[in-house]
């Protein structure tokens, strides 16, 4: 058993093997993960269910940043100068696949969830920072199970033009769900690996093809539009 992952069987969570997804990768860095959680709040269980994720993610062998929400500004209320939004949008484009955990509150996420994305354009420059990119969505739950908010996470991942797992976590009484800092070991914990593990082979899986699977007829097009009236421009 691993000492840092106490409620795991860890001979039994191998790394994925990318023979099995029928892949030999040219990229050999760790799988870059940014994790992202919706609250503020000292205890947070998003916070510590992200954390928790990430511990999972480092066990399989992925690179992981978590981004702190605290003393990001609103959107708009800020120049996008603001550190801490560079730094955001900085780790976006660092990342690979990344880790959506927010709070049900109101039966949706949380605006502070909600501002990190909001502070993310779909594009930078020429670079679209999430585009391409695996995602994983979970949630935590005050009282009984919902799914607002992970379904509310998928929507908004598809937005962003992300590719989401079919796998998903939402812990329910989260508040019994903890101690000491760490999930307990349970169904929910086990669903939470789960979903690391999915997220993992599907990061690797799509390593080095994601701007083809993305490529659009439609963006082409109007590339080869704007390309022939700048040169019709010049010609006259």
């Amino acid at each position: 058993m691993n000492d840092d992952l106490p409620a795991l069987e860890a001979d039994q969570l191998p790394a994925p093997d990318t023979d099995q997804l029928g892949r030999t990768l040219k990229l050999q860095h760790p799988p870059r993960i940014l994790l992202l959680y919706g609250s503020n709040r000292p205890t947070s269980f998003s916070r510590l269910l992200t954390e928790e994720a990430a511990r999972l993610l480092q066990h399989l062998g992925a690179e992981t940043r978590i981004f702190d929400p605290s003393g990001l500004p609103m959107p708009d209320d800020a120049p996008d100068t603001h550190p801490k939004v560079q730094q955001l949008r900085e780790w976006m484009q660092w990342s690979e696949g990344q880790v959506w955990c927010s709070p049900e509150r109101h039966g949706a996420m949380t605006g502070v969830f909600k501002s990190q994305i909001d502070w993310v354009p779909l594009a930078l420059g020429a670079v679209r920072p999430t585009q391409g990119k695996t995602l994983a969505v979970m949630q935590v739950c005050g009282g009984s199970q919902s799914f607002n908010v992970v379904n509310q996470l998928r929507v908004l991942g598809r937005w962003m033009r992300m590719v989401c797992i079919p796998n998903q976590s939402s812990v329910p009484k989260a508040f019994l769900e903890f101690e000491g800092g760490r999930m307990k070991p349970s169904a929910y914990y086990d669903r939470v690996v789960d979903v690391m593990e999915e997220l993992m082979k599907f990061t690797l899986l799509l390593r080095e093809q994601s701007d083809y699977l993305v490529d659009r007829y439609s963006e082409r097009r109007e590339s080869a539009q704007a390309l022939s009236a700048r040169v019709n421009q010049r010609s006259i």
